[in-house]
């Protein structure tokens, strides 16, 4: 399981990065709010392990974000003991809460049992929409058992919206994943790759029944129209 660590105290961060790598856990780390999201967006994490007052952007911000592509278990572990900030977080679509200072076994309770639940969701190597498969594992697709060639980028906003089937993902998550940044101004990119997906993989391309656009928001992935 690949868990992301979001907090700006490298000495916790070091110390969790031992303990759960001796635990079995793969661990990528991010220092502040912002790189937290674009870290996620690129390695798609199975859990979130995340403190709320990190800089750049806050804990609840980042929970806010992921929860508009991603479905993957978030924990928060932070300092702040107030039933008001737990509240928040929770609303805003973390998973579980845990208080600073923490017991490890405790955590690792936690991680255990959200494992189980994520690892049933993340195990999914092949998704199939209409007569299109797309084998997440060989990154190959198929229609109607003919061999469908995509370009890299489209494999990748393909590949996003796989991961994520019947969710929102926003037009700054694509962007962040594939271009690493959300700043690209002209989202006609997407626009255009979204066409080109849908000549390949929609029976009428212009009345698309999967690939859908959510106006002024960003894409999702219908397995059922």
């Amino acid at each position: 399981m690949k868990v992301l660590i979001a907090d700006d105290d490298p000495q916790l961060v070091r110390a969790l990065r031992i303990t759960l790598a001796a635990h079995g856990y793969d661990i990528v780390a991010a220092p502040d709010g912002a790189a937290a999201i674009a870290l996620a967006a690129k390695e798609h994490p199975d859990i979130v392990l995340l403190d709320l007052g990190m800089p750049r952007l806050d804990g609840v911000q980042v929970i806010e974000a992921l929860r508009g592509w991603t479905t993957a278990p978030i924990i928060v572990v932070s300092g702040r003991t107030g039933s008001a900030d737990k509240v928040e977080a929770l609303d805003a679509g973390a998973d579980d809460y845990v208080t600073k200072p923490f017991q490890i076994d405790e955590l690792l309770a936690r991680l255990r049992a959200l494992s189980r639940r994520a690892g049933a969701a993340s195990d999914v190597p092949l998704v199939t929409f209409g007569d299109v498969s797309v084998d997440l594992a060989a990154k190959a697709v198929t229609r109607a058992g003919q061999r469908v060639h995509l370009t890299p980028t489209e494999w990748r906003i393909l590949e996003f919206l796989a991961r994520n089937p019947g969710m929102l993902v926003t037009r700054q998550a694509l962007l962040r994943d594939i271009w690493g940044t959300e700043q690209v101004a002209d989202t006609g990119y997407l626009r255009l790759y979204l066409s080109q997906l849908r000549k390949k993989l929609e029976p009428d391309p212009s009345h698309p029944a999967h690939l859908l656009t959510e106006q002024g928001m960003g894409y999702r992935l219908l397995l059922e129209p």
